[in-house]
């Protein structure tokens, strides 16, 4: 967990939302290397034009400088997304209104 570790920042920013997203990055990084999803070598390269706002506020509320572990934080963000939100949605009506839940 030690490359996860490393995006764990702990800048004096002001916004409100920078620590929760550092944090869940950092969460997202460290989930990511419990299921072997950063191991191995590093031999796919990822590049692509970006948005230079974009990448600006990616890196200013994240901490993170690099742009290959700004990707790297942002692949894994997406790869170990919690998807029970969208699961427990998807259940509305599923339950059938006449079943006796004993209220």
């Amino acid at each position: 967990m030690a490359r996860a570790k490393a995006f764990r920042t702990t800048r004096g920013s002001k916004r409100p939302g920078s620590a929760v997203s550092s944090r869940q990055l950092g969460d997202a990084l460290s989930i990511a290397e419990q299921q072997g999803l950063l191991g191995g070598g590093r031999t796919l390269v990822v590049r692509g034009r970006m948005p230079s706002a974009l990448v600006e506020q990616a890196k200013k509320k994240s901490g993170i400088q690099s742009d290959s572990k700004l990707i790297e934080a942002a692949l894994a963000n997406i790869a170990v997304a919690d998807d029970y939100a969208d699961w427990l949605l998807a259940q509305q009506g599923t339950v059938s209104k006449d079943l006796d839940l004993e209220f």
